[in-house]
């Protein structure tokens, strides 16, 4: 594999951790060397790693043969489920991943529509093909990108304008989720879904990771509908998993009975696998357990927070839920320039710090909290950003001087 290594994310220097087993909300090294995960497999592993009605469900799949080469008994109960759990879907696909998810939403829109531009958003990350830190990544595919700023109501007002005749999609994520886990404001989203309305434009929310946050995900609780959705990471149990859907005009493209329908393929799409994982996965995540979870993040990002502020450290949690990044900058944190205007070396200080820590998170500063993670694991993190705020001060109180002195 070049440089060792076949997912990107996942690599840092001098080398990586060689992750060999899981249980529950813990993780151990090659060495021996315990953590908590605080990271979740980037908000996949919501189970923890040992559930036992998922691995149960696992279990009666395989005994019963793997590729079966045809519709199975779990795919049609498991598409139900989804619909039922997510108002705006009527009718879904599944895919292998949410990078798929993204880029066949995308073709559905294109297709229905006619059109050819898409709208996407600074810092936003639709997976591996569809990627917009800072622009358009070299690996995207080329599609007509338009890219806008996040929750910059003017500037998208006025590509809106310039563009709405000829977008397919608007794609957005209500929460810049790698980006930094920068929320959208609501103002921001409701523009969204009135000018496509307007245009006839399609409205796509990237829901891969912001569907955790509730049990009907993200539009449930915001009272929005997006014409599409995209779903992903913890809804398979932890195996590989995506979804698109949503209204039936829309997907019924891809129906095979239909003269000229679309044709949408994938060994794996109805693997049994996941199918029995994925419906043991929705058992478990009641809406009183997506509830507590919430609850549970809000309040450990409302005390990292409150210790930075006693602090005088330009440090910053962001994020939803059970979701957050830490941002190194004592300035608001809103679209992707923001994010990438904090100092990202004091991340990378701070990831190996937490690690010493016995924490596990992203390299970039990220957090997502599990079902198995309780208050004595939010301890340990809160005392863990104490200790670092505490040996790193003269670090930190540099950065500080540096990004006022910047300041225009």
């Amino acid at each position: 594999m070049p440089g060792g290594n076949t997912r990107t994310v996942l690599f840092h220097s001098p080398f990586p951790l060689r992750i060999v087993r899981g249980q529950d909300a813990r993780l151990w090294d090659a060495d021996g060397h315990e953590y908590v995960d605080f990271l979740g497999d980037f908000t996949a592993g919501l189970f923890g790693h040992t559930n036992p009605a998922i691995a149960d469900a696992v279990r009666s799949a395989l005994a019963d043969g793997i590729s079966l080469s045809g519709h199975n008994r779990l795919e049609a109960r498991f598409a139900a489920r989804i619909c039922e759990r997510f108002p705006s879907v009527d009718s879904v696909r599944f895919t292998n991943s949410g990078t798929e998810a993204n880029l066949l939403a995308i073709t559905t829109a294109m297709a229905t529509t006619g059109r050819r531009k898409i709208l996407v958003f600074d810092g936003a990350y639709h997976g591996s093909l569809a990627s917009f830190a800072g622009g358009s990544a070299p690996t995207n595919v080329p599609h007509e990108w338009v890219v806008g700023t996040y929750n910059d109501i003017d500037s998208t007002s006025a590509l809106l304008d310039e563009y709405g005749s000829s977008l397919a999609a608007v794609l957005v994520e209500p929460m810049l989720g790698s980006g930094g886990c920068v929320p959208a404001d609501q103002e921001f989203l409701r523009l969204l879904r009135r000018r496509t309305r307007e245009s006839g434009t399609l409205l796509i929310f990237d829901e891969v990771m912001t569907s955790r946050l509730a049990h009907g995900g993200y539009q449930s609780i915001s009272g929005l509908e997006a014409d599409l959705t995209t779903l992903g990471k913890y809804i398979g149990g932890g195996l590989s998993f995506g979804a698109f859907g949503g209204r039936s005009d829309l997907m019924s493209v891809f129906d095979p009975r239909q003269p000229g329908s679309l044709a949408h393929a994938g060994t794996f799409n109805n693997n049994v696998l996941t199918m029995s994982a994925g419906l043991a996965a929705l058992d478990e995540l009641t809406p009183e357990a997506a509830d507590e979870l919430g609850t549970r993040g809000d309040r450990l990002r409302t005390e990292l927070n409150l210790l930075c502020e006693e602090s005088g450290v330009p440090m910053v949690f962001t994020g939803l839920g059970s979701l957050m990044t830490v941002h190194f900058t004592d300035r608001a944190v809103h679209c992707g320039a923001d994010v990438r205007g904090a100092d990202q070396e004091l991340k990378e200080l701070f990831f190996f710090d937490m690690l010493a820590a016995g924490v596990y998170l992203a390299r970039r500063g990220m957090v997502a909290l599990s079902l198995t993670i309780g208050s004595a694991e939010c301890r340990l993190l809160f005392e863990a950003v104490a200790a670092f705020i505490e040996r790193r001060r003269p670090v930190l109180s540099g950065i500080a001087r540096q990004q006022s002195s910047a300041a225009p």
